[in-house]
C-alpha cells in the first residue's frame, strides 16, 4: 500500500473523529479504502450519541460498508488502536490491513490482529495523538466509560 493511500485513509478517519467530537462523542474515526485508495466507507464513534455501547468507530465503519464479498482486499484505518471488539470484527471479516493513527493513548489488540496475519501499520500521527490526549484530559470519566474502566470504588 502506498503512503498516499495510507494518508487518504487516515485523513478520512480523522475527519470522522472530528465529526464525533463536534457531536459530543468520543473523537475516534475510521475509514475503509479499496486497493485504488478510494474511500468506500467511513464511521465515527457513536456510543455517546446513540447510547449503543458497541457503536465504536471501526464497527460503525464496517456496518456502513454493507454486505460485501471483497473484505479480503480492503484496508481499514482507525485514528486509535482498535479495541478487542473492533479487532475481532476485522478478524471475522478477514480484513488484511489496518492503518492505526496512534496507540500511545490506548493500546488495543494489535497483538491479536498480527497473530491472525493482519498487517498492522501504526503511523504515530501527531494529530491523532493530540486529539486523544486533549479529549482524555478533559473527559476522563467519559473516556473510562468508553473503554470499560469501572467507576472509582467498584
Amino acid at each position: 500500500m502506498s503512503f498516499l493511500h495510507q494518508q487518504t485513509a487516515l485523513d478520512a478517519a480523522l475527519e470522522q473523529a472530528h465529526k464525533s467530537l463536534r457531536e459530543g462523542g468520543i473523537p475516534i474515526g475510521s475509514a475503509m479504502i479499496d486497493d485504488a485508495g478510494r474511500v468506500i466507507a467511513a464511521g465515527h464513534n457513536l456510543r455517546v450519541q446513540s447510547g449503543d455501547s458497541t457503536a465504536h468507530a471501526e464497527s460503525v465503519c464496517i456496518r456502513s460498508a454493507g454486505r460485501r464479498r471483497d473484505w479480503h482486499t480492503l484496508t481499514l484505518a482507525s485514528t486509535l488502536s482498535p479495541c478487542a471488539m473492533c479487532s475481532g470484527t476485522a478478524v471475522l471479516h478477514r480484513i488484511p490491513r489496518i492503518i492505526i493513527g496512534e496507540n500511545r493513548t490506548f493500546m488495543g489488540r494489535e497483538d491479536w490482529l498480527r497473530a491472525e496475519g493482519i498487517e498492522v501499520r501504526v503511523l504515530d500521527d501527531p494529530r491523532c495523538i493530540q486529539l486523544m490526549r486533549e479529549f482524555i484530559a478533559a473527559n476522563t470519566e467519559l473516556w473510562n466509560e468508553d473503554i470499560g474502566v469501572p467507576p472509582p470504588g467498584n
